[in-house]
């Protein structure tokens, strides 16, 4: 009896090796991918040999990255030294195929969300860097000792829509956005280049730990104010229009005249669209 289910395993073992390989290609290409940091450019939130994981999985529901976030992408051509490959074996590759190792022949980067599409990103000599006029306070991650920006400066650069202006933490030592302001794009992203937001330090085992969004990013003014709130102004002048026209229409004393309140000056919101007149 024990021979028979030695036999049976034997049998089925392929079949749940098989099964488990399926199930790792399927978590790396849609749920989480392992990457390993190959440079000191994101010190110290990250350090040269750390591996993080990659959240796959929100992007495909339309999440786009979002200011302050680490993220990996994709070269978008003209950052990396191609030249420059790092030699693999057989095991390495397909280990690395299946998402159980980090890939040593794709050309990612990661980096930190610093501005999104519309914003507005500069940043005078030694810094603070500024979105949308809003100065951003880094102490908390940068590298100790670098000044935000370093002693050139740059911007102000109009983020364009679907991109995003990345930095690293050790701002010294980090080819980011700032340096490849010639190439197509002023050194911006294309968001179809992310692969996805850098969720754990996941090894080694003493630095495990998330990578949250720092507090200066949440703070209130530093998005770029939409245009939708010029309507939401416009509201409280058509509501207002609305009751003067009805006052009017009852004889209320002391009201102004139905022509009065129809006709409509220069630069008014003209009906209840919120569009300006004039």
């Amino acid at each position: 009896m024990t021979e028979k289910k030695q036999r049976s395993f034997l049998k089925e073992l392929p079949i749940l090796i098989g099964i488990a390989l399926l199930l790792a290609l399927g978590i790396k290409t849609f749920l989480l991918q392992a990457f390993s940091i190959p440079s000191d450019s994101m010190q110290n939130t990250l350090q040269r040999g750390d591996r993080v994981l990659v959240d796959k999985l929100t992007p495909w529901f339309g999440a786009e990255p979002e200011r302050g976030e680490v993220v990996v992408f994709h070269d978008p051509g003209g950052w990396l030294d191609e030249s420059v490959r790092q030699d693999t074996n057989v095991f390495q590759d397909f280990m690395s195929f299946i998402g159980l190792m980090p890939s040593a022949e794709e050309q990612d980067l990661i980096k930190r969300v610093i501005a999104v599409g519309g914003d507005t990103v500069a940043c005078e000599k030694n810094g603070p860097v500024t979105v949308n006029g809003k100065a951003l306070e880094e102490e908390s991650y940068i590298y100790p000792g670098d000044s935000p920006c370093g002693s050139e400066g740059f911007g102000p650069v109009k983020v364009p829509e679907d991109r995003i202006w990345v930095m690293g933490d050790h701002r010294s030592n980090s080819l980011d956005s700032r340096f490849h302001q010639q190439l197509p794009g002023q050194g911006t992203v294309p968001v179809d280049d992310v692969v996805g937001r850098a969720v754990v330090k996941a090894w080694p085992i003493d630095r495990w730990g998330t990578l949250p969004v720092p507090d200066t990013f949440a703070e209130q003014g530093l998005a770029a104010a939409p245009a939708a709130l010029g309507l939401v102004g416009a509201v409280p002048l058509v509501m207002w229009r609305r009751r003067l026209r009805a006052r009017a229409a009852e004889g209320a004393p002391g009201a102004p005249g139905t022509a009065e309140v129809s006709g409509t000056a220069p630069g008014a919101v003209s009906g209840t669209d919120g569009r300006a007149a004039g």
